[in-house]
């Protein structure tokens, strides 16, 4: 009977998927899968969504990250490479010291053949010289989707969050996050929607956009696009925060050199060292799941402390 109302409160919310999959309930919280939410925008996306402990209990209301690569996040059986970001962990044990408080999240999964084009900002495409477009292209390997996913995301997922669930639902309570290509939709998000967004998470960031060894030749147009980008669009923090990091092993050792010229154009247009963006690098550290686990407690402890704005 339960299973039979879940069923049927799925298919009357105007927008949700047709068959929303029973919660899986632990004593570490519980979650819930959607494997086709609809869209007018983008093919159906799959979404999980990790409820913390005695939120079925309660009438208290939580913020929210949407996170990018949602089979990463969670469960070793459902990801690519057997490594999760155990996102929900993270949240658990920042909770417990009370560094933070209890969040939802909203993890979607990366559409199978078309992350690159999901995932490429599509401004920056747009803005690209074209000898370097031409590069873009081959790298998506068929038509950017950026906008249409970052309208599926505020204009379908988020309200559809924010009625079935008890959200904080302001920017202030609203985070994204994304590793290497998802820290760029995360970042662009931030920037084309800050009414929605009010803080990112960007690990690993993917700068180059492209394979960096081809973007090397291109690199000072590159960054031209870029600080013409975060300079035009993403403007002042007013109130809203940033994280990025790398490390410096396999594909993370490109990202060092552009994340310091990306950290000076974000202090001449008004973000703060240490206050509205923080920026770590961590020796040692591969693009990989297992090293984005270890420093996701720096990463939530920091974005969803307090702040002394």
């Amino acid at each position: 009977m339960i299973r039979a109302l879940l069923i049927l409160a799925a298919l009357l919310l105007p927008g949700w998927a047709a068959f929303a999959k029973a919660p899986t309930r632990t004593p570490t919280g519980h979650f819930v899968d959607l494997p086709a939410v609809k869209s007018t925008n983008i093919a159906p996306m799959h979404v999980a969504i990790w409820l913390p402990p005695r939120y079925a209990a309660g009438k208290k209301r939580y913020g929210v990250v949407y996170m990018q690569d949602a089979e990463n996040l969670f469960f070793l059986d459902k990801s690519n490479f057997h490594k999760v970001w155990a996102a929900d962990k993270s949240v658990l044990r920042l909770v417990a010291t009370k560094a933070i408080d209890p969040v939802i999240i909203v993890g979607i999964y990366s559409p199978k053949g078309d992350r690159s084009r999901t995932y490429m900002p599509q401004k920056l495409y747009a803005a690209l010289p074209p000898a370097l477009k031409v590069k873009a292209d081959a790298f998506m390997a068929g038509p950017n989707q950026s906008d249409a996913y970052l309208r599926f995301l505020t204009g379908e997922l988020k309200p559809m969050i924010d009625r079935r669930y008890r959200t904080l639902g302001d920017p202030a309570h609203t985070v994204i996050a994304g590793s290497s290509m998802g820290a760029l939709i995360s970042l662009y998000a931030l920037a084309e929607y800050p009414g929605v967004f009010g803080a990112a998470a960007c690990v690993s960031t993917h700068w180059p956009l492209i394979d960096p060894a081809e973007a090397a030749t291109f690199e000072p147009e590159l960054l031209t696009v870029w600080q013409r980008y975060l300079t035009d669009r993403l403007g002042p923090p007013a109130g809203r925060h940033l994280w990025f990091d790398h490390g410096d092993q396999t594909l993370d050792r490109f990202y060092g050199r552009w994340q310091t010229q990306i950290d000076a154009t974000l202090n001449q247009i008004g973000w703060r060292p240490h206050q509205d963006v923080e920026t770590r690098s961590y020796p040692g550290a591969a693009h990989e799941e297992n090293a984005w686990s270890a420093r996701l407690d720096d990463v939530f402890g920091w974005l969803l402390g307090p702040h002394d704005d």
